[in-house]
């Protein structure tokens, strides 16, 4: 159990979040993962496969995710604690397992749809949820926009802390980063379309 380890990364996330000049230099874990399904879509879910065959690539594609994020998780946290003092490789394996977790940046997507609609009008609080939901917002109304934006905090409050902080609290570093593979390879193609009805289905 990873206990002291998750309760410091949700310290660290919700006082610090994910800066934006680290997002400039290097990205995120969730982008570089998402780099990798990019790819894999593009070369290995092509219409003239089989079914059986974009299946089996499907597949493929989630135990590397999966094996790949299990495995660079272990490295990390290895590493650390072989070149450094316990507990400065303690901090920092819950300083990169912060980015792994999502609360400061859904609280401030849901305070700017709040401030939207207090300081410039309907329209403006209309645009703002838009940005963090999939569905049409112009036709809601001021209840409509609040609940939305309500609604969309509800919903990537489990992808985005919980289930990540649990998987965390499991099996440490390597677990949660596991988790956000399968989580984003889900929301890129786990979808029942023609393009990813087989290639996603795992």
């Amino acid at each position: 159990m990873f206990v002291s380890l998750s309760l410091l990364a949700a310290f660290i996330e919700s006082v610090v979040g994910y800066p934006n000049f680290v997002f400039r230099a290097i990205g995120h874990p969730v982008t570089w993962i998402a780099r990798v399904i990019t790819w894999a879509d593009k070369a290995w879910n092509s219409d003239e496969d089989s079914e059986v065959q974009q299946r089996m690539q499907g597949v493929a594609l989630l135990l590397f995710l999966v094996g790949g994020s299990l495995v660079a998780g272990l490295v990390v946290t290895r590493v650390l604690y072989l070149l450094l003092p316990s507990v400065l490789a303690f901090v920092i394996c819950a300083v990169v397992a912060s980015s792994l977790l999502a609360q400061r940046s859904l609280e401030s997507h849901v305070i700017a749809v709040a401030d939207a609609l207090d300081a410039r009008g309907l329209a403006a609080g209309r645009q703002a949820v838009a940005m963090i939901v999939g569905r049409d917002t112009a036709e809601l109304d001021e209840a409509g926009v609040s609940r939305a934006a309500i609604e969309s905090l509800a919903e990537s409050f489990s992808d985005g802390v919980v289930a990540p902080l649990f998987w965390l609290v499991i099996g440490g570093l390597p677990a949660s980063l596991a988790y956000k593979a399968i989580n984003t390879a889900d929301s890129m193609i786990g979808h029942k379309t023609p393009r990813y009805l087989h290639f996603g289905w795992a």
